[in-house]
């Protein structure tokens, strides 16, 4: 009896159904950017960005496949330099699958995974998409009321963040907005929504007097640790659909920030 191994065109296809790559933002990247999609895959790897360490990881593991969170080409290449991402994946004969900003705003995406995380219950759209009228960020309800300073420290707790920073917004918590990754600019629908706090990856020195301001409680968790929570359930949903395939999560893609 012979058996059709799954291919890269097959797990495109697939993450294609739940978070469609047409969805992305105009801005973005994703998709199949490496590789054929008629390559036969036995093992892919997993994770936020494709980096020089992630490359080397998957060639060890005999990978086939990497598939990633961040574009491993997001600007158009002028050059294939050696030591770089994409050139030591066309060496190795490794495909790469993103999928970015249509991961984000997916069901059981980015932000879903993030909300999940915080525990969130009853939760909405903050800000929607104008290309795609998908969430780009959410809102929910707290399963308690936190102080800020409790609330900052349930944050880091939940993300296994190694540090975080917070203003504090003087009142207690228990309304969230967030966004993975990048959405410091939306803490502005958030107070509009009355959250007293609002967690996303990255701040901005004005935001943050803002946001004092304002009243909320901004809780900067890092880009990684705020967007890392997608990639081991993206993980067990293609587990799930492609049994003859050895997903595995990279264990060299760690936050490159370091706390004192």
């Amino acid at each position: 009896m012979v058996f059709n191994l799954s291919t890269v065109h097959d797990i495109y296809v697939f993450i294609d159904g739940f978070a469609p790559f047409k969805t992305a933002m105009d801005f973005d990247n994703p998709g199949l950017l490496v590789g054929s999609g008629g390559t036969a895959v036995k093992t892919a790897l997993l994770s936020l960005d494709i980096t020089p360490d992630v490359v080397d990881e998957a060639a060890l593991l005999g990978a086939q496949l990497i598939i990633s969170h961040h574009p491993v080409i997001f600007n158009p290449l002028k050059e294939l330099v050696p030591g770089t991402a994409p050139f030591m994946l066309v060496k190795a004969g490794i495909a790469a699958v993103c999928a970015h900003t249509n991961l984000d705003m997916a069901p059981g995406g980015v932000n879903d995974c993030l909300a999940a995380r915080l525990k969130l219950k009853n939760i909405k759209p903050l800000v929607l998409s104008q290309n795609s009228g998908l969430p780009e960020a959410l809102y929910g309800e707290t399963a308690c009321a936190f102080e800020p300073d409790e609330f900052a420290g349930f944050v880091k707790q939940s993300l296994s963040c190694g540090g975080l920073s917070y203003t504090d917004g003087g009142s207690k918590i228990t309304k969230v907005g967030l966004c993975g990754g990048g959405g410091a600019d939306m803490v502005y629908d958030a107070a509009a929504r009355g959250c007293q706090a609002f967690v996303t990856g990255e701040s901005k020195h004005n935001i943050l007097i803002d946001a004092c301001r304002l009243g909320v409680t901004f809780v900067d968790a890092g880009h990684f640790y705020t967007e890392d929570v997608v990639i081991e359930p993206l993980m067990n949903k293609l587990k799930k659909q492609f049994t003859d395939v050895n997903f595995i999560k990279s264990k060299r893609m760690r936050c490159p920030v370091k706390f004192i």
